[in-house]
């Protein structure tokens, strides 16, 4: 049973920057696939960032997702914010090692952290 913590979100304005940490509890990320999804209410939660188990991260244009060489934390680096990246954004974690784009498609999560933008 992996635990997963999330934190650093917060209120910020547009243009900004902020770092979320996902924290493994009582073990570490190694042989998991770990990723970041993110949830506005009334929406299904929609896959941002994923790292493999072998420390490969996928793409995206303001955002990137890294892992410390101890595999204990997950962090997702957000720049430029938009107020459309307003959400509770989760980890997740799968042990088959692949990064996965559908929320099915993992095992364990964390509580979530909100991310709020303001224009």
């Amino acid at each position: 049973q992996a635990t997963l913590v999330e934190s650093g979100g917060g209120l910020v304005q547009a243009g900004d920057s902020l770092r979320l940490s996902c924290a493994a509890s009582g073990h570490t990320f190694t042989g998991y696939a770990v990723a970041w999804f993110r949830q506005i209410p009334g929406k299904d939660r929609e896959f941002v960032l994923g790292i493999s188990r072998g420390g490969i991260g996928t793409w995206h244009r303001r955002f990137t997702i890294s892992r410390d060489d101890a595999e204990t934390t997950v962090y997702l680096q957000m720049n430029d914010l938009k107020p459309e990246d307003s959400a509770t954004y989760y980890c997740a974690a799968s042990p088959e090692g692949g990064v996965k784009t559908q929320a099915w498609g993992y095992d364990f999560w964390g509580q979530g952290t909100q991310v709020t933008v303001s224009s």
